[in-house]
C-alpha cells in the first residue's frame, strides 16, 4: 500500500512530446532533462524550459507536477542564454588569467560575434588571446556549475562597493526592485541580466579572434547551432560603432547608470539637444556626399534598413538637407509597386509574404525609374490595399535637378534595379545600432530597442496591442535576415539612428502595453523580459524631444509625419 504522504514526495514532469518522468520532490529540473535526453546530441539539449509560459532555469527544484517545453539552441531564448553564459565564461576566465584587466563586451557584429575590448592596458596579443581561449575550454571540459544567489539590494550594494565597481553602484542607485540575483562561476561572481545555462559544459561552440582595437567572441546561430559563421570585418559597421562610441564619450554617457544620473540631475535636456545635433550633423554629411554623387551623375538614392530603424524620418530629413544644396528631392514609395494580391508569394505558414522580393513588380519599377531619369512624363501607380491591386496615380515629370529617394526593405538588393547603372545610384543603410549598455558585461540588444520602438508606434498609429506586435516580430526578423542584412555591405554610407536618451522616453510608453500581455499568452515571457530590462531605466517625459527627431516617428508628435518631399 502507498500512503498519501509517500505519494506527495514524488513529482512528475510532463514533456511537450508526451513523455512523463518521475522523481523525488526537490529534484532539479536539470535531472529530469538528463533522463529525457539520454540519447540526445549535445546541441539539441535544453538550456532552459518554458513552464506555464514562464522561462525557467534548469537549476530550479521541482516540487510539484508540471508540464515543460524545452528551450534549446534552436530557440531565440536559448541562443540568448547561450550567449549570456558564454559571456560570463569569458569574463570569469579573463579574471583568472588577467586579474588586473577590465574586459568590456561592447556590441554585436553582423556574423554572430561580440566585439570586446579591454581598458587600462593595450589590447590582448595573439598569445594572450590563445591563453584566454585555452582557459575557457578548460572550464568547459570541467563542466563547472553556474549558480545563482539572491541578494538584497543593500547587500548587493555592499558587495559591489567592496569591489570598487562604480558601474554597478551607479546602476543600483536606481534599482526599484528590492533584490538582485548574482551568478557565480568558480571564484568569480557578478550580475548578469537574464537567465543562464546550468553549467559550462553546455558552451562548446565558440572562438576568440583578434580585431582592430579589441577582439571578437564568436558564437553560433539558432539556425545552425554547431557552426560558427565566418566573420567578415565590416569597415563601415566598424566605423559607425567607433563614431557612436566617440559620441557616447562626448556625451559622457556610456551605460544606463550614467543615463539615469543625467536624467536625475536635470541634464537630460542638454543631452537630448547634443544627441540630436550629432544626428543632424551626420545627416548633413550624408547629404553632402549625395550631392557630390549627383554632380557625378547619380539620380537615385536608395535607403534600406531593418524595421523600426527610422528610415522614413531619416529620408525626409535628408530631403531637407538636399534642398539646402539646390537639389530637388522626389520620394517614390516602393509599396506602390507590389504585384497584385493573387500573385503575392506565400510563406511557409500559407500567409501572404509581403516582404518577399517577389512581392514587388521589379520590371515596372525599373521601367518607371528609367523614364523618370530621362525626364519623361510618368504615370505612377498607387497600390490599393483594399482590393489588392495597383491603380493609376498621379503623373509626374522630373528635371535634372531632382534626385529620386526610394526607401524600402529591398533598397540594397542588387536585383532591385538591374537596368540602372551603379554610377546613377547612391545607397544608404539605416539602422539603430545601440551601443549604450547596462554595464560592461550586459549588452543592450539593438533588436530589443527596435522592438520597443515598434511596440509604441504600433499602439499609437495602428491600434495594435503589444501582444500583436510581439506575435509578428519573429516573422519580421526572418524577413530582415533574408532581405536586408545580407546586402548591408552594398551601401555607400551608413547612418546610426540610435539615440542615447531614447530608452528613458520609451519606458513610460512601452511599459503599460507590455504589462497588458496576458500570462496565458506564449509571448508573456518575452514581454516580461522586456519589462525587466526597462526596469533598469529611469523614465522621463518626452515633451523635450524635438518634433523632427527620428524618435518622434515612434512616440508620436512628428512634424515630418505629413511632410512628403516632392509631392
Amino acid at each position: 500500500m502507498v500512503f498519501e504522504s509517500q505519494r506527495r514526495q514524488m513529482v512528475q514532469v510532463l514533456f511537450d512530446d508526451g513523455r512523463v518522468f518521475e522523481g523525488d520532490s526537490g529534484t532539479s529540473l536539470r535531472e529530469f532533462f538528463r533522463m529525457a535526453e539520454t540519447n540526445t546530441p549535445q546541441e539539441q539539449r535544453a538550456l532552459a524550459a518554458i513552464i506555464d509560459n514562464r522561462l525557467r532555469e534548469l537549476t530550479i527544484p521541482v516540487n510539484s507536477d508540471m508540464q515543460v517545453k524545452p528551450i534549446t539552441l534552436s530557440d531565440m531564448d536559448g541562443i540568448r542564454i547561450y550567449r549570456r553564459a558564454l559571456s560570463f565564461l569569458l569574463v570569469a576566465a579573463a579574471a583568472e588569467c588577467f586579474p588586473d584587466t577590465k574586459v568590456y563586451i561592447d556590441h554585436s557584429m553582423p556574423q554572430r560575434a561580440y566585439f570586446c575590448h579591454v581598458e587600462g592596458r593595450e589590447n590582448f596579443t595573439a598569445t594572450e588571446l590563445d591563453t584566454l581561449k585555452a582557459k575557457m575550454q578548460e572550464m568547459i571540459e570541467s563542466d563547472l556549475p553556474i549558480t545563482r544567489k539572491k541578494f538584497s539590494i543593500e547587500d548587493a550594494k555592499s558587495y559591489f562597493n567592496a569591489r570598487n565597481d562604480t558601474q554597478k553602484m551607479r546602476l543600483l542607485r536606481y534599482r526599484t526592485r528590492d533584490y538582485l540575483r548574482i551568478y557565480e562561476l568558480g571564484d568569480f561572481s557578478d550580475y548578469f541580466f537574464g537567465y543562464m545555462a546550468p553549467s559550462t559544459g553546455y558552451l562548446r561552440w565558440f572562438d576568440l579572434a583578434l580585431s582592430d582595437h579589441g577582439f571578437l567572441l564568436r558564437y553560433p546561430s539558432e539556425q545552425n547551432p554547431t557552426v560558427l559563421p565566418t566573420v567578415h570585418l565590416h569597415s563601415r559597421i566598424d566605423e559607425i560603432f567607433r563614431q557612436t562610441g566617440d559620441w557616447l564619450k562626448l556625451l559622457d554617457v556610456r551605460d544606463i547608470g550614467q543615463l539615469n544620473e543625467a536624467n536625475d540631475e536635470g541634464r537630460l535636456r542638454e543631452l537630448i539637444l547634443i544627441a540630436e545635433a550629432l544626428h543632424e550633423r551626420r545627416i548633413a554629411e550624408i547629404a553632402q556626399h549625395a550631392v557630390e554623387a549627383h554632380t557625378n551623375g547619380a539620380r537615385l538614392i536608395l535607403i534600406a534598413g531593418p524595421s523600426s530603424s527610422g528610415k522614413t524620418t531619416f529620408a525626409k530629413r535628408l530631403a531637407v538637407q538636399l534642398m539646402t544644396h539646390g537639389i530637388k528631392p522626389f520620394t517614390l514609395e516602393m509599396d506602390n509597386y507590389f504585384v497584385d494580391r493573387e500573385l503575392t508569394p506565400r510563406g511557409a505558414d500559407g500567409e501572404y509574404d509581403f516582404e518577399a522580393f517577389e512581392a514587388l513588380h521589379v520590371e515596372l519599377l525599373n521601367q518607371h525609374l528609367k523614364a523618370l531619369i530621362r525626364e519623361e512624363h510618368v504615370q505612377l501607380p498607387q497600390f490599393d490595399f483594399l482590393i489588392g491591386k495597383r491603380v493609376d496615380g498621379r503623373t509626374v515629370q522630373l528635371t535634372s535637378d531632382h534626385m529620386i529617394i526610394l526607401e524600402g526593405i529591398h533598397g540594397l538588393n542588387p536585383d532591385l534595379i538591374p537596368d540602372i547603372g551603379t554610377d546613377q545610384v547612391y545607397k544608404i543603410y539605416v539602422s539603430a545600432l545601440t551601443q549604450l549598455n547596462i554595464d560592461r558585461y550586459n549588452r543592450v540588444s539593438t533588436t530589443d530597442v527596435r522592438l520597443l520602438r515598434r511596440i509604441v508606434r504600433d499602439a499609437i498609429y495602428r491600434g495594435w496591442t503589444a501582444t500583436d506586435t510581439l506575435a509578428m516580430w519573429d516573422r519580421v526578423g526572418l524577413g530582415e535576415r533574408a532581405n536586408i542584412f545580407p546586402y548591408q555591405d552594398y551601401a555607400d554610407v551608413m547612418f546610426n539612428s540610435a539615440l542615447v536618451y531614447e530608452l528613458a522616453m520609451l519606458r513610460p510608453l512601452a511599459e503599460p502595453h507590455l504589462l497588458r500581455v496576458s500570462l496565458a499568452h506564449p509571448k508573456w515571457a518575452e514581454a516580461n523580459r522586456l519589462l525587466s530590462f526597462l526596469a533598469w531605466v529611469k523614465a522621463s517625459d518626452n515633451t523635450v524631444v524635438p518634433d523632427n527627431s527620428i524618435l518622434r516617428e515612434f512616440i508620436g508628435g512628428s512634424s515630418l509625419r505629413d511632410y512628403h518631399p516632392g509631392a
